[in-house]
């Protein structure tokens, strides 16, 4: 098959436990670039988080594509453009807020064009997501009067078998209005309804011409999943959640011996 488009998940998966990107798949990256390929970084990090990746791979110079907030939004990196962008219900905002409030040792948090805003309470979680993304976090006293602006996703971290209990009382509020899932065991995502990654790069392709047959997706985490079925070949990295590696066409080395490089070699060269 000749594949047209590599999508990567970042954490886990393109960046190593350092969270960087090695060089020699850094450089095998920018060559399938100069062949033709598209590249496009798919992450739950906000779009402040995946830039920096982006410029070191230069999708500026070669057209690729971010898809941050795990779809919900779609930038054109050589324009800068916003080309698809959903954002969550006003109105759901406040009543989520009041219901993960009276759980214990969880933060609920979003993004703002700077810095993270938490609205709880500081949590190891938190500071995980900060160091990330590399973004300051801003407690907000009144966080539901705070967000003003569009949102692309609440984000609520914690221990997981308290994110699981928070889960289960949202879906069964939400259910008819958001995507409510795991990325990671600490991570529960909030999203507007039908977002995912697959979705968004199904908007993506249509937008090109393409089709599912010509991209392949790479990922690690329970937020790759839909993604890796989609894609016409769905790859894990050896490091992924068993859950992932049970819905993968081919299974990668680890993000620390670059199993991205392996991808390309494989199946790109």
């Amino acid at each position: 098959m000749d594949y047209k488009m590599l999508v990567l998940d970042l954490d886990g998966t393109l960046t190593n436990s350092r969270k960087e990107v090695t060089e020699p798949t850094r450089k095998a990256l920018i060559e399938i670039q100069e062949a033709g390929k598209i590249v496009v970084l798919a992450s739950g990090r906000p779009i402040n988080g995946v830039l920096p990746l982006a410029k070191e791979l230069e999708l500026t110079r070669f057209g690729g594509y971010m898809l941050s907030f795990n779809g919900a939004r779609i930038t054109q990196c050589s324009t800068g453009n916003i080309i698809y962008n959903r954002t969550l219900p006003a109105s759901v905002i406040g009543p989520i807020y009041d219901i993960v409030k009276t759980y214990p040792g969880v933060d609920i948090i979003t993004y703002d064009d700077q810095c993270i805003l938490s609205s709880l309470g500081i949590n190891r979680y938190v500071e995980l997501e900060a160091s990330i993304n590399k973004m300051e976090i801003v407690h907000a006293d009144d966080f539901v009067s705070r967000l003003t602006f569009p949102v692309n996703k609440l984000l609520i971290p914690g221990e997981p078998d308290v994110l699981k209990e928070i889960q289960k009382k949202l879906q069964n509020q939400f259910r008819s209005l958001l995507n409510i899932y795991f990325s990671e065991p600490f991570f529960l995502e909030v999203m507007p309804q039908n977002i995912d990654k697959a979705y968004s790069l199904q908007k993506l392709l249509n937008s090109l011409g393409l089709t599912a047959d010509s991209m392949i997706c790479c990922g690690d985490g329970y937020n790759d999943i839909s993604m890796i079925e989609y894609a016409g070949l769905g790859v894990a990295m050896k490091n992924a959640q068993p859950i992932v590696k049970d819905t993968a066409d081919f299974i990668t080395k680890s993000n620390d011996e670059d199993g991205i490089l392996h991808v390309i070699n494989t199946f790109m060269r």
